[in-house]
């Protein structure tokens, strides 16, 4: 009788996937409709648009993830897009205790022209750590400033990170408009921020900046500073930050950013995919950590949508054959096996910010360790200064060797951010990989 339900439920496509793997779940041959799922029965993500990842950065409590909010609110009333809350962007219960923004949340959209796949970085102090993760998945961002406070810390550290790490395009978003009663004071903040951003490599002359209020967009009130504001934004989005050339035909490479556990369907692995394709049946290898070990994808995701191939700044899940959750950790990648190797010693090119830069106020020298940021992994490095320097002064640019704690995935040209306490001291890019010595391994104990 079972087997007759099942075969009678498989040819009414509403069977249940997890009725696949596990027969043995009677309750699951049940078909969806029946029990009211059939909306959430799996939809296949369609590849009809250019896909493209954007962020929003800026000082703590400037309105990100109501900006965020106010995006899917403006296009899901204009159909095709799902309205996403503000709770429902900063969904973990410390988030919601505090009111802030602690991990980067993903949600997705799409315009007239493109799929979005937008990125709402913390912007505490505190977490910089987790706004660097987000941050260098990013195609371009949306620096948001409220009016009523201009230019603040993170406002500038956020758009430092933001350059170093390389994102080249960045739209302005004046938020809290609705608050500011005279004209002047948003003419202000706009000079100050075209300051800042050519201050830090930008074109800030011919930055696109547009003046809204993300909170009017959400409550429905004063279309101008609300919902025209917000579709304003989006054009110039659109126009303003080009498509991405895609590394598609390279070996995959995925930096780790989450790890879920899903009963009865084994481990999600999530990330940006930052090169290459794969495919459902490929086989991968996931390192870092001082760990290597290999897995099949067994079923590919993105957005609750899913995928037969996942391609080149796709940010998607992965589910992973045979893997328990604690075997994965953030900062470890999933790569085509045997194409990468981890490494502990590399010579980089790098530029140590100066004090009005936000770095340090004194120079370090051979021995100094700070952490070392890269794709979604963080570790502690030890600087070893070339045989002519004594110490390396804020504002100078340095070829410097670079000891890693740990092996970690580090090739030729990656970028990196170095950091001490809670304050980035530099960026660099790798420019040859060395081999560690036993002299090496002994000043790591």
């Amino acid at each position: 009788v079972l087997t007759r339900q099942l075969k009678a439920a498989l040819q009414s496509r509403t069977l249940c996937t997890t009725c696949l793997s596990f027969p043995l779940l009677f309750q699951c041959a049940v078909p969806l409709a029946q029990r009211g799922f059939a909306a959430e029965a799996k939809k296949v993500f369609v590849r009809d648009k250019p896909h493209v990842n954007i962020g929003t950065i800026g000082h703590v409590d400037h309105g990100k993830t109501t900006l965020t909010a106010a995006i899917t609110k403006v296009l899901a009333d204009a159909g095709g897009t799902r309205y996403k809350k503000y709770e429902d962007i900063d969904n973990a219960p410390e988030e919601k205790a505090r009111g802030i923004t602690i991990n980067a949340s993903h949600v997705e959209y799409v315009t007239p022209n493109r799929h979005y796949s937008h990125t709402d970085c913390p912007g505490h102090a505190d977490y910089v750590k987790n706004m660097i993760t987000g941050t260098a998945q990013l195609d371009g961002c949306i620096l948001v400033v409220a009016a009523t406070d201009g230019q603040m810390p993170q406002t500038r550290e956020h758009l430092l990170l933001a350059r170093q790490i390389g994102v080249e395009h960045v739209v302005v978003f004046i938020n809290k408009a609705d608050a500011v009663e005279d004209p002047e004071m948003l003419d202000l903040v706009e000079m100050e921020i075209r300051e800042l951003l050519t201050e830090f490599g930008y074109d800030g002359e011919n930055t696109p900046v547009v003046t809204g209020s993300a909170l009017c967009a959400l409550e429905n009130r004063n279309p101008e500073m609300g919902a025209k504001a917000v579709l304003k934004l989006l054009e110039v989005v659109d126009n303003y930050v080009p498509l991405p050339k895609r590394e598609l035909d390279k070996p995959f490479l995925m930096p780790i950013e989450t790890v879920h556990s899903i009963p009865g369907r084994g481990t999600v692995v999530t990330g940006t995919l930052e090169r290459g394709v794969i495919k459902k049946g490929d086989e991968c290898e996931f390192v870092g950590h001082s760990r290597s070990f290999k897995s099949v994808v067994t079923g590919i995701e993105m957005f609750h949508q899913s995928l037969e191939r996942a391609e080149a700044g796709d940010n998607m899940g992965a589910l992973v054959r045979g893997l328990k959750r604690d075997d994965v950790r953030r900062g470890m990648v999933m790569s085509k096996p045997g194409s990468i190797k981890p490494h502990q010693k590399v010579k980089a090119q790098v530029y140590v910010l100066s004090k009005e830069e936000g770095g340090r106020h004194k120079p370090f020298m051979t021995n100094f360790m700070p952490v070392m940021f890269s794709l979604t992994w963080d570790m502690a490095c030890r600087i070893i200064l070339p045989g002519d320097k004594e110490m390396i002064m804020p504002g100078e640019d340095a070829s410097l060797i670079l000891t890693l704690r740990q092996p970690m995935v580090l090739e030729k040209g990656q970028r990196f951010t170095l950091r001490d306490g809670n304050r980035t001291i530099g960026t660099g890019l790798v420019t040859e990989i060395l081999p560690i010595t036993e002299e090496d391994q002994v000043n790591w104990g």
